[in-house]
């Protein structure tokens, strides 16, 4: 959750039963960052800092994470227009996996095609490639299904052919709130590659539907920052 996923948070989450903790989502150049500052402005949390801070900040994030919980696999949801400022940022030392963030749904964000749009760029596969071919750390892409005109399937098969280690889903689907759950095991078995399952894990019984799909992780965001997760996730 932009703004509010940084170290402080996580420190205090992750010893209820956490293996990742993701930080971010961050702007790493001139457009994203341009496109922050203009969702601030419309009076949303959003992580910002000038691109000579941007790296550093990040490491120190990493860093006080690693320092309490050093078993945790730390993952950074990032934003670019090119592969550069992600290798560079993926290359941090004690960052395990950087995520690539094709995910945001925000105007200022597709305005510049980042974020959703990025699922309609015909470069996708080489973008992604390029991150994986000159990283150190793992690699995870965070879409969003259900996108108008996106095959979210095709998409999920590009990502595994492009070398990335994890596909992160936020499994929206229009009008309805509640995961598409029957799509979420549609990709899982039709693909190798690990997947997260992401939406509507706020109760056990989602939290076993969404297991149920044949995911290999989920991700929790929401309810967590708002207090309201009402099962024990060391269960799973």
């Amino acid at each position: 959750m932009a703004g509010i996923t940084d170290a402080t948070f996580l420190n205090k989450v992750i010893p209820f039963g956490f293996d990742v903790a993701t930080l971010g989502g961050y702007s790493l150049d001139s457009p994203s960052i341009e496109a922050s500052k203009k969702i601030i402005e419309r009076g949303r949390k959003e992580f910002v800092f000038p691109l000579d801070e941007t790296y550093n900040h990040i490491e120190k994030e990493v860093t006080s994470i690693k320092n309490v919980h050093r078993n945790v696999k730390v993952s950074a949801n990032v934003r670019a227009t090119t592969p550069q400022p992600i290798i560079e940022l993926g290359n941090i030392e004690n960052l395990d996996i950087i995520e690539i963030n094709c995910h945001c749904r925000q105007e200022e964000i597709t305005n510049i095609g980042c974020g959703q749009e990025m699922l309609r760029r015909d470069d996708l596969m080489d973008f992604i490639s390029q991150v994986v071919d000159n990283v150190n750390c793992e690699v995870s892409v965070k879409i969003r299904a259900n996108v108008d005109g996106v095959d979210t399937l095709k998409i999920a098969n590009l990502i595994e052919d492009s070398g990335a280690d994890y596909l992160h889903i936020d499994a929206m689907k229009k009008g309805v709130f509640e995961a598409d759950w029957k799509l979420l095991e549609k990709i899982c078995n039709n693909v190798n590659i690990k997947v997260i399952g992401n939406n509507s894990v706020n109760s056990l019984g989602n939290a076993e539907k969404m297991i149920a799909t044949g995911v290999d992780g989920f991700s929790i965001a929401r309810s967590v920052i708002s207090g309201n997760l009402a099962f024990n996730i060391t269960n799973f």
